[in-house]
């Protein structure tokens, strides 16, 4: 099973922005360190107290010159807000000065307050995703094509460089919804999951969808399954459970207000059942958490842990989010990366 990392590049109360990049690559440099698979990038656009990575793709480039090993992945990339041959370009040069060490996660964000502000319509953010996809495969083809769609229209675009790796970068698409789990299976593609709108029952149930449309699409295999999850390890149980226990009740009830502000909007899916995991997310209790939305411990009790969700959900890798909430100190989030490596890793390798 694969392990890395989820990345926000936080920004800390009173701390500054240049702090923030510091901060970020001093835990990536730990992660090349102590062996770590990957660290994966948010996109976050015009949120100055949570996070400085507006550009993530830049960041990726920068973390690509400073390691030899670990892998750069998006997570993701948000396509309907960016031209997709310049997407394509960005990703393909990444790609090259990894020399392959790319890996291009991909999604559509379920929060339209940044559709708002560059005015993208977000009720068309399902068919840009779609046809921006369809484009940027195209174009890491490395021959002329023209385009004339709903959305792009271009003649005769070639684009530089190709990919370091052909055909390309390994995809890997987020899913939130009910309905994007099958149609990424239909689709053939890896996916990513998490556990900030759903919790693990409710996993369980939508990646049976997903391998069931998987196999009748026809691919091979079981289809791929990353989990993004809050992860805090400790050298006692005591710790595990106490330390970070503001940060992530502070997290879940973030995410009820960024969930509440798409409710009502065409594109986020039933007002019913958007509101009600609103509802949910706001009315969690410490105990709910621990059970289905975490995974706190020792190194060894991180290993019983993952193992069971692995067995349960089927996962081929992990992505932890090693400070939710973006609460916890720089040393507690690199002892917590220390122990995941170095204690919890081998038991799956």
């Amino acid at each position: 099973m694969d392990f890395g990392i989820f990345m926000e590049f936080e920004t800390r109360p009173g701390a500054s922005q240049a702090a923030a990049f510091r901060e970020g690559f001093e835990l990536v440099d730990a992660a090349e360190a102590w062996g770590l698979d990957g660290v994966w990038l948010s996109e976050s656009h015009f949120n100055p107290a949570r996070s400085v990575l507006s550009a993530p793709i830049v960041v990726a480039s920068a973390i690509a010159n400073r390691t030899k090993c670990l892998r750069i992945g998006m997570a993701v990339q948000v396509l309907p807000l960016n031209n997709p041959l310049r997407i394509a370009e960005e990703a393909a040069t990444v790609d090259q000065i990894s020399e392959g060490r790319f890996d291009f996660g991909i999604g559509r964000s379920g929060f339209p307050r940044v559709y708002d502000i560059y005015g993208i319509p977000y009720a068309e953010s399902q068919a840009r995703f779609h046809e921006a996809l369809e484009i940027i495969l195209e174009a890491w083809k490395g021959e002329p094509f023209s385009h004339k769609g709903e959305f792009y229209r271009f003649e005769n675009a070639t684009v530089s460089p190709r990919p370091y790796q052909l055909p390309h970068p390994p995809l890997r698409m987020a899913a939130t919804t009910e309905e994007t789990f099958p149609r990424v299976g239909a689709m053939g593609l890896p996916i990513f999951v998490g556990l900030r709108g759903l919790d693990i029952p409710d996993l369980r149930t939508h990646l049976r969808a997903y391998r069931d449309a998987w196999r009748e699409a026809g691919h091979p295999g079981q289809g791929d399954v990353y989990l993004r999850i809050p992860v805090y390890a400790a050298p006692t149980a005591k710790a595990a459970l106490e330390e970070p226990h503001d940060s992530i009740t502070y997290y879940f009830g973030r995410q009820a207000n960024l969930t509440q502000s798409a409710v009502g909007r065409v594109g986020a899916g039933p007002v019913e059942r958007m509101q009600a995991r609103v509802d949910t997310l706001a009315g969690l209790s410490w105990e709910q958490i621990l059970k289905n939305r975490v995974a706190l411990g020792t190194g060894p009790g991180l290993v019983d842990r993952l193992g069971e969700l692995r067995h349960e959900l089927g996962l081929t890798g992990i992505v932890a989010e090693l400070n939710p909430g973006g609460r916890l100190s720089p040393e507690q989030i690199q002892r917590s990366l220390r122990i995941m490596t170095q204690e919890v890793m081998p038991a799956f390798k």
